[in-house]
C-alpha cells in the first residue's frame, strides 16, 4: 500500500526487502508507523535545500508552509526538473528564493480552494496558486490538490488559466500535456527543454 503523508510517500504492510523512508523531522508525524514500521526503514529527517542522490535522480527538499513540518521536493533527472509543492499555503522566502534560481521545467502545486476562499489556512486558493506560478514563470505547471469546492466550480465555469497552467487530472502523466492540449479553456503545450 502507498501512503502518502505530509509531503512524503511510503509503501507499508507486507514482508520482504526493507524500503527506506523519507522525511522532514517530525518526530511525532509518524507515531504510529514508527511504533510498528515493519519493512520501512525510516532515514534521518531530510535537511531543506541538501541534495540526495537516489540512482540517476536528484531530490532536494525544499520547505513548505504548513500547520505540519511539510517538503515539497525538488526532481532533477539530469533532462528535467521538477517542483512538487504540495500541503503549502503559499511558500517561504526562502522557497522561492531557490525555485527561481533553479528554474524547474515543471511545477506542480498545491491549489485547494476557489478564488473567493477566504481563510485558506494550509492550501493555496486557485489566485495564490496563479500567482506564485506567474512569479516562478515554469514552461509548464499543474494545479493539484484540488478540493471539492473548486472541482465544482471548475465544472460550472472552467476557470481562464494561463497557457502553461493545467489542472491536473487522476492517472495523468507528464507526457499526457501534448495529447490534452487545447482540451480544456486556455490550455496550450509547450516544450520542456532538455538540460541533458
Amino acid at each position: 500500500m502507498l501512503i502518502t503523508y505530509r509531503g512524503f510517500s511510503i509503501c507499508a504492510g507486507g514482508a520482504g526487502e526493507r524500503i527506506p523512508v523519507y522525511g522532514p523531522k517530525d518526530p511525532q508525524g509518524c507515531a504510529d508507523l514508527y511504533r510498528n514500521p515493519g519493512i520501512l526503514d525510516f532515514q534521518s529527517g531530510l535537511k531543506p535545500f541538501k541534495p540526495l542522490k537516489l540512482d540517476s535522480l536528484t531530490v532536494t527538499p525544499v520547505p513548505l508552509n504548513h500547520s505540519k513540518p511539510t517538503l515539497g521536493y525538488c526532481l532533477d533527472d539530469g533532462g528535467t526538473r521538477l517542483a512538487y509543492l504540495t500541503d503549502t499555503l503559499g511558500l517561504p522566502p526562502e522557497t522561492e528564493r531557490f525555485l527561481r534560481s533553479w528554474e524547474p521545467d515543471v511545477v506542480i502545486l498545491d491549489s485547494s480552494h476557489p478564488a473567493a476562499f477566504t481563510t485558506p489556512r494550509n492550501h493555496n486558493t486557485i489566485t495564490q496558486a496563479l500567482d506564485i506560478i506567474a512569479r516562478l514563470n515554469p514552461p509548464r505547471a499543474y494545479l493539484t490538490h484540488i478540493s471539492h469546492e473548486l472541482d465544482a466550480e471548475c465544472l460550472v465555469a472552467p476557470p481562464l488559466l494561463p497557457a502553461n497552467v493545467r489542472i491536473a487530472q487522476d492517472g495523468e502523466t507528464l507526457e499526457d500535456w501534448d495529447r490534452l492540449a487545447g482540451t480544456g479553456a486556455a490550455i496550450a503545450s509547450r516544450s520542456i527543454p532538455d538540460r541533458r
